[in-house]
């Protein structure tokens, strides 16, 4: 490995940084934020109530910035949180009516707060962020002149409206999500069989890899809310499970190097249809192929069925949930160092707008606490983000107000920015950004009569915002540039190493099948989980994005290792002889040793490897992890990278 590997220049994280991430355009999603955000607009219009209309418009904001795929059980729950919080934050606002002595305590006290909730789980989070922006907003409608109790009333409607809109389909569509996330899932195994190269290759089992994952999720969800009563339900799970063997063979035969034939990929295509359609599922064609590999995969499509019952999964009480947090917070010292960064920057930030002179300087806040929100990523790239989508957002908003836009044509406007909003969400975080602050603007330029001085008073704002986070709460803040990626990595290199103990063994009864597939599904998805943390760190000029750089091998290696261990599986499933109890040890040992290293930030001690022919690719990749990881010198400020010999 090179050290231009690790040092990544400027210009190529800033593009890191930059990129889009691909996902599929959520034309439904920006549809019904056009809806959510447009129509209170223009209905004041109609009603020559525009201020009103506004504020009911930035009721319905929290459904939209919170919105996200899922089963609707799990958006309702999502949205009414956010919603909840939204109205509570707004509320406390309100009640300080301006005053500074008041504003200034609660805005402090309630980030406090919001960080701490982050840590209850993902929607809890969205919550959490929801309660802290629209407490700032709060504060600072005494400047509109609008009464309190009707401010309130418009928001609240608007939150309500929101709902409405983000979960009308429920009537109609009811397991549309659970069907298109099976159905996704067929869809990217034809991919995976499509592929033409390795990097493609590596990409669609990454894929298949988050589809697998967000189906389960959903099925699950679903099915603990339920207490398996409903059929529907009941088959997607019992499909999803039954085509787990067709899963584990298709990574076996990618990993073989072996091709699908057509009809495979056909067969895969024709199932998704029929999931979504909820038609009866195809007949798999049927082979004698000669390859064990391609052999196995034919075998596999024919068990993909709903008859097989799956057990279901109880569904976790509340007390149980609110013990575990209350458990993370008393032993984790991260959450709490995350909530007191976030406290010291939010106070400082109130104490600046106390001394900018320009209208509206709350907004310095609003930035401060959004860009530092503690589990939503790297700082460093969020505050460059959203710097960067507030100067596109504001010249935007500029020409708006500069032109004149009034009547339909402003309705217009909301609606696309509303539908780039729930665009950018899914896509960059910059873009979000240059879509929501022109949104904003509009919304309060009808609600105070804005105009050019509020656009520049919003990129002042901004600006500061971001500069009080990358000093305060990134440069100056101790250990926020330190390497502090080896945790997960090793985290990681243990859930592999617990699915190769359980993979490479003759599973004999269905509880031993059942185990070995759930420590597959963990090992895959803790792969994922770590690909996207150093995602997010990998775009920082620092020590930790140097590193996160430097081990990004390591994951690639951990990933084809788990490939694999599943390609192996594959055979014993038929067949086959299990490997060797010593040999299975000493690559378990192995990655014991790896995630020693890691932990430890020394160089992996030399280990020896199995020198079956069978267990080779394991222990090829395994020896690539464990190189990668011995680059990172940890007694320099900065790294170097050395090989062995």
């Amino acid at each position: 490995m090179s050290s231009t590997r690790a040092d990544l220049p400027a210009p190529r994280w800033l593009v890191h940084l930059l990129r889009s991430t691909p996902a599929p355009i959520p034309w439904a999603r920006a549809v019904r934020a056009a809806l959510a955000l447009a129509v209170p607009i223009a209905v004041g219009f109609a009603f020559d109530e525009l201020q009103l209309g506004a504020l009911v418009s930035s009721g319905a904001l929290p459904t939209v910035l919170a919105d996200a795929a899922g089963p609707y059980r799990y958006r309702a729950v999502r949205l009414c949180g956010a919603a909840a919080a939204a109205v509570i934050g707004f509320s406390l606002g309100l009640l300080t009516g301006g005053e500074l002595a008041l504003s200034i305590p609660l805005v402090v006290v309630v980030s406090a707060v919001s960080a701490l909730i982050s840590a209850a789980g993902n929607n809890a989070s969205i919550a959490a962020l929801q309660l802290f922006v629209f407490t700032v907003l709060g504060t600072g409608q005494h400047t509109v002149g609008t009464e309190a109790e009707a401010a309130l009333a418009c928001f609240v409607g608007g939150a309500a409206w929101g709902l409405v809109v983000a979960l009308a389909g429920w009537t109609v569509h009811a397991t549309s999500p659970e069907r298109h996330a099976v159905a996704q899932v067929y869809i990217e195994l034809a991919a995976l069989h499509s592929a033409q190269d390795e990097a493609t290759s590596l990409a669609s089992r990454q894929q298949l890899t988050a589809a697998m994952n967000t189906a389960y999720d959903r099925l699950l969800s679903a099915r603990s809310w339920l207490s398996g009563r409903d059929v529907t339900y009941r088959k997607l799970l019992n499909l999803l499970s039954a085509s787990t063997p067709a899963v584990e063979a298709s990574v076996a035969m990618v990993n073989a190097g072996a091709r699908a034939p057509r009809d495979v990929i056909e067969h895969f295509t024709d199932l998704a249809t029929a999931v979504l359609a909820d038609a009866p599922l195809p007949e798999p064609p049927r082979s004698e192929h000669p390859d064990p590999a391609v052999a196995a995969l034919y075998h596999a499509l024919g068990k993909i069925s709903t008859e097989q019952e799956r057990q279901r999964r109880d569904r976790v009480p509340a007390r149980t949930r609110i013990s575990e947090w209350l458990s993370l917070l008393a032993s984790g010292p991260l959450t709490w160092i995350a909530a007191l960064r976030l406290t010291l920057c939010v106070a400082l930030a109130e104490l600046v707008s106390l001394l900018v002179p320009v209208e509206r300087s709350y907004w310095i806040t609003l930035t401060v606490g959004i860009v530092l929100k503690p589990d939503f990523g790297s700082v460093f790239g969020r505050a460059i983000l959203r710097g960067l989508g507030t100067v596109v957002g504001v010249g935007i908003g500029a020409a708006v107000l500069g032109i004149g836009t009034s009547g339909l044509g402003l309705v217009v406007l909301v609606a696309l920015f509303a539908a780039g909003a729930a665009i950018g969400k899914v896509r960059n975080y910059g873009i979000l950004s240059a879509f929501v602050t022109p949104l904003i603007i509009v919304q309060m330029d009808l609600t105070a009569g804005g105009d050019w001085p509020l656009v520049l008073a919003r990129l002042v704002d901004t600006v500061i915002g971001c500069a009080i986070v990358l000093v305060f709460g990134y440069l100056l803040w101790p250990g926020s540039r330190k390497p502090r990626v080896g945790g997960r990595l090793a985290e990681v290199a243990d859930t592999v190493a617990l699915y190769v103990e359980y993979g490479l063994r003759a599973a004999e009864t269905p509880q031993e099948r059942a185990e070995r597939s759930r420590r597959r599904r963990r090992a895959y998805r803790g792969l994922a989980d770590l690909r996207t943390a150093f995602q997010q760190l990998v775009v920082e000029p620092s020590p930790a994005g140097r590193q996160a750089a430097a081990w990004w091998p390591a994951i690639v290696a951990l990933e084809q290792l788990t490939d694999a261990v599943t390609a192996v599986l594959v055979t014993i499933e038929h067949g086959a002889e299990p490997p060797a109890e010593k040999d299975v040890r000493l690559l378990v040992e192995g990655l014991d040793e790896l995630a020693a290293a890691v932990r430890e930030q020394r160089e992996p001690a030399d280990v020896d490897l199995p020198g079956d022919e069978e267990l080779s690719g394991i222990a090829d990749q395994l020896e690539n992890a464990l190189d990668a990881v011995r680059g990172p010198d940890f007694t320099r400020s900065r790294f170097t990278f050395r090989r062995r010999g």
